[in-house]
């Protein structure tokens, strides 16, 4: 049988909104698995813990892997500003980038019972700020002719639970977006990948962490390290084989 795999060794990747929940999960595993990571998020305490952990981990390995680096930095993926610094991060430190990796997100309440400011700035936050990470890094990988783009998603628009419509539309315009990208990157050999995740234990969820190992221990709810998982075996699998959607929920999802 004919088993390929890609490697992320020396890989540089971008991810949005690492310093949190999914995508911190991810930037460890990229980490560990020899990528160098520029990553942010919006809060410098949450970077600094990250940043720490890593290099905690990093000393602390006794085997003959070399492990990845991570550069980090605060940023809004909610602004131009933000995102024009983080991809000067991204050339400074990475020279381009093969992957993006995008999570940065944010949870809502139903439109009526938010501010006008509010719910736009989740959807500039959740929709606009994929895309914009999105257009900066085709630009770098038509350049080299290759690359691949991660889109955290949800089941959200799916389900359409009661006291989502503004989450579930940011991650109904995800899907719709990274679906017709697709088709219209696929030729300058570069992928497009969406992940689907259900219930997960991240800062997201309003329940307490007691509440959130029961609903662990009763498999309604995944750990953020799973979700990572499902990335990174969408970003290793053969050149030739493009993971388009895959959706990852709880056993017993409360709302599927």
């Amino acid at each position: 049988m004919i088993k390929e795999t890609s490697s992320l060794q020396d890989k540089r990747v971008l991810v949005s909104g690492g310093t949190t929940g999914i995508g911190r999960a991810a930037v460890r595993l990229l980490v560990d698995a020899g990528a160098k990571v520029v990553t942010f998020g919006r809060h410098q305490r949450e970077l600094d813990a990250l940043v720490s952990s890593l290099a905690e981990a990093t000393r602390q390995r006794v085997d003959e892997h070399t492990p990845g680096e991570v550069f980090g930095l605060t940023a809004d993926a909610a602004t131009r500003e933000g995102i024009e610094d983080v991809f000067a991060a991204v050339d400074r430190n990475l020279g381009g980038v093969d992957v993006l990796v995008a999570c940065a997100a944010i949870g809502a309440e139903p439109v009526h019972e938010m501010s006008d400011q509010d719910w736009r700035y989740v959807i500039e936050t959740n929709l606009v700020g994929y895309l914009a990470c999105a257009h900066a890094a085709i630009e770098r990988m038509e350049r080299q002719g290759s690359g691949q783009l991660m889109f955290v998603g949800s089941i959200s628009p799916e389900i359409k639970k009661p006291g989502e419509s503004v989450y579930a539309a940011s991650k109904a315009g995800i899907q719709a977006f990274a679906e017709t990208l697709r088709k219209e990157i696929a030729h300058k050999n570069i992928k497009v990948n969406v992940i689907q995740p259900g219930s997960v234990e991240t800062e997201m969820q309003e329940c307490s962490d007691d509440d959130k190992r029961k609903a662990i221990a009763d498999r309604q709810m995944l750990y953020a390290d799973e979700v990572a998982e499902a990335i990174i075996f969408a970003l290793t699998r053969s050149e030739r084989a493009d993971i388009v959607n895959l959706r990852i929920e709880p056993l017993l999802q409360k709302t599927s």
